[in-house]
């Protein structure tokens, strides 16, 4: 039974804390679209999503109204589009269609984003596989609500250099075809290892082989949320009692997101999948990260502790949200993204995190290197070595581990690149100048560590 208290608290977390669930994303399998031909595929696409999804929008909105927090974004996840288009793709303009064909359904239906135009080559790649990953710079370019994604490597099968060493080089390309909107087209794209079938954030968002016909992932958010009861009640504690704090936080925060899911799965009539637990930051002054950080005691994220306070921020969101859901997934950790997060922006631009602490961080938490500016004259190289590294971390601790750069065309060290909106803005951060080219131009795969081996 839900009493007075709970619900008055509830309201002062929406109002003050800035709650809200962050994503209902509609899984939808797109296997049975697949035809010889082009046009065909892109109308049994198009006609499955608008059918389908037709109501997801207006049920999301419905459900925040009728319980009083909002759900900020309604996505479609859909079958990575290099198993869809495998049949009919003989050139990389063929899945630029198929990418238009996406975006269409998408502004029909008034979903923020849908993610799938990706591919799982974490062991080698198909024809298709790597003609859907040179189309990826032009599907960016003339499409606004797709989001990519590659997944490079992964625990069981080791990192696929090949496809690292492209990666690199598309990324540019990218980020020189988007150019005039200071490289948004990279911040659509993400370098995935390990990457999880039930994702329901963008931009890694694809609905994996092994889930049915359709389905509701929803993801929460909320840390605003857990800054505001740290600051109130934690100050001074002991580490015992600042986690069991996060933990019943957590565990609030993801019971909102499973009413919210098991209220979409019933209205649409599409079966529920997993809540993803995540903390999410926005740009919204107190919705961040690196407050939480900050209020465990430190001067800015990045000074000597932060990769230990993150870690144990990571573990106590996960203990209570497993306690609110018997089904969570997708990636469920804490975000540290920059440009999304005022904290991370602030902590950057005072000198006190750098890429390399980033990437320390990511061995703790989820997901990885995340909206990070880099000058645009960054070798497609260096690039590829950047996410080499944390394909590395993932493959050997067993996690999901991303890249999303943004290398600004144009744009140095010490200049800011706006994008708006939840994408918020980033300060251009310095990027090691040593080459690897060496390393990365070798090919082939790295192998898959001797801990995977469990048969």
């Amino acid at each position: 039974m839900i009493n007075l208290s709970e619900v008055l608290e509830t309201n002062k977390m929406v109002l003050e804390q800035t709650l809200d669930v962050r994503t209902i994303t509609m899984g939808i399998s797109l296997l049975d679209c697949i035809d010889s031909s082009v046009k065909a595929t892109c109308d049994n696409i198009y006609k499955k999503l608008t059918t389908l999804a037709k109501d997801l929008v207006k049920t999301g909105d419905e459900i925040g109204r009728e319980i009083g927090v909002p759900v900020v974004n309604k996505r479609i996840s859909i079958t990575p589009v290099a198993i869809v288009g495998g049949a009919c793709c003989k050139k990389s303009s063929d899945f630029v269609k198929i990418a238009k064909t996406l975006d269409k359904a998408a502004k029909k239906l008034g979903v923020n984003f849908i993610g799938g135009y990706s591919a799982v080559v974490s062991k080698s790649m198909t024809k298709a596989d790597e003609l859907l990953i040179r189309s990826i710079p032009e599907a960016m370019a003339v499409t606004e609500r797709i989001c990519s994604s590659v997944n490079v490597g992964s625990t069981k099968t080791g990192i696929n250099m090949d496809a690292v060493r492209l990666l690199g080089e598309i990324i540019r390309e990218t980020a020189e075809k988007t150019k005039d909107r200071d490289s948004l087209g990279c911040a659509k794209f993400v370098a995935l290892c390990n990457a999880p079938d039930d994702n329901p954030f963008m931009a890694g968002a694809f609905l994996g082989v092994s889930e049915g016909d359709a389905v509701i992932n929803v993801g929460v958010s909320g840390p605003g949320v857990v800054n505001a009861v740290l600051k109130n009640t934690c100050r001074g504690v002991d580490f015992e009692t600042l986690c069991e704090t996060i933990k019943k936080t957590a565990f609030k925060i993801t019971r909102v997101g499973q009413l919210v899911a098991q209220e979409a799965s019933k209205r649409l009539g599409v079966p529920f999948g997993i809540i993803d637990l995540s903390l999410a930051p926005t740009p919204a002054i107190g919705d961040s990260v690196a407050d939480i950080l900050k209020e465990i005691g430190l001067e800015h994220p990045g000074a000597p502790g932060t990769t230990a306070a993150l870690a144990l921020l990571n573990d106590q969101v996960k203990k209570g949200g497993v306690m609110a859901s018997s089904y969570v997934g997708g990636l469920s950790g804490a975000f540290i993204p920059v440009s999304e997060d005022q904290g991370m922006i602030d902590a950057v631009e005072a000198g006190a995190l750098t890429i390399e602490k980033l990437e320390a961080m990511t061995c703790v938490c989820s997901v990885g290197l995340d909206m990070i500016v880099i000058p645009g004259d960054t070798p497609a190289t260096s690039i590829s070595g950047i996410i080499a590294d944390e394909a590395a971390i993932g493959m050997v601790n067993q996690k999901t581990t991303a890249v999303r750069v943004i290398p600004a065309i144009g744009k140095k060290v010490g200049d800011t690149v706006e994008f708006g909106g939840l994408l918020g803005y980033g300060p251009v951060m310095p990027v090691n100048t040593f080459s690897c080219a060496e390393m990365i131009n070798r090919g082939g795969r790295i192998p898959a560590p001797i801990h995977s081996f469990k048969n």
